[in-house]
């Protein structure tokens, strides 16, 4: 006769009810910086780095068409993870792991509540790191035109005011 461990089985959750303790909040992307990421300060002292990350994948279309599409996600790393983020350089291929955290903010002058979502990074592995003669990594290289677009935010100062990338 088997030993059961439990004096009564569990309960198992009714379909379409979610226990509490069942409910998750996490992430996982791997993918291209598009820019260096950019450490400040808050005012506590703690150390943050914001940077995006962009993540392509392909597909063909109704008309048999190969298509691209390139996601990009704002990433903010905290405490030891920001001065880990300061050595990465635009094109770094990463694995990251977090979870999306939404942020309502109105910056001075226009007075516009926005909405942002960001990935706060509990974990991070670089992928690849590969430098070509010009800097620029390998993976930058390959995925030059992906990146193209996000040329826009290299050099924007980081979040003192308002957010460098609201959401419309």
């Amino acid at each position: 006769m088997a030993a059961h461990l439990w004096k009564h089985e569990p309960a198992k959750p009714a379909i379409g009810r979610v226990e509490s303790h069942m409910q998750k909040n996490r992430i996982e992307v791997a993918g291209y910086l598009a820019a260096k990421p950019e450490v400040r300060y808050l005012p506590s002292g703690t150390p943050v780095a914001n940077a995006r990350l962009g993540e392509s994948y392909s597909f063909k279309d109704g008309a048999g068409q190969q298509q691209k599409h390139t996601n990009w996600h704002s990433l903010s790393f905290y405490g030891e993870l920001s001065t880990v983020a300061a050595t990465f350089d635009k094109g770094d291929n990463l694995f990251i792991e977090g979870s999306v955290e939404q942020r309502r903010f109105a910056p001075k002058g226009d007075g516009v509540k926005r909405t942002v979502h960001e990935i706060i990074v509990r974990s991070c592995h670089l992928i690849a790191a590969l430098r070509t003669a010009n800097g620029r990594s390998a993976a930058a290289e390959a995925a030059a035109p992906e990146m193209r677009n996000e040329e826009e935010f290299e050099g924007q100062p980081a979040e003192q005011d308002g957010d460098p990338w609201p959401v419309q």
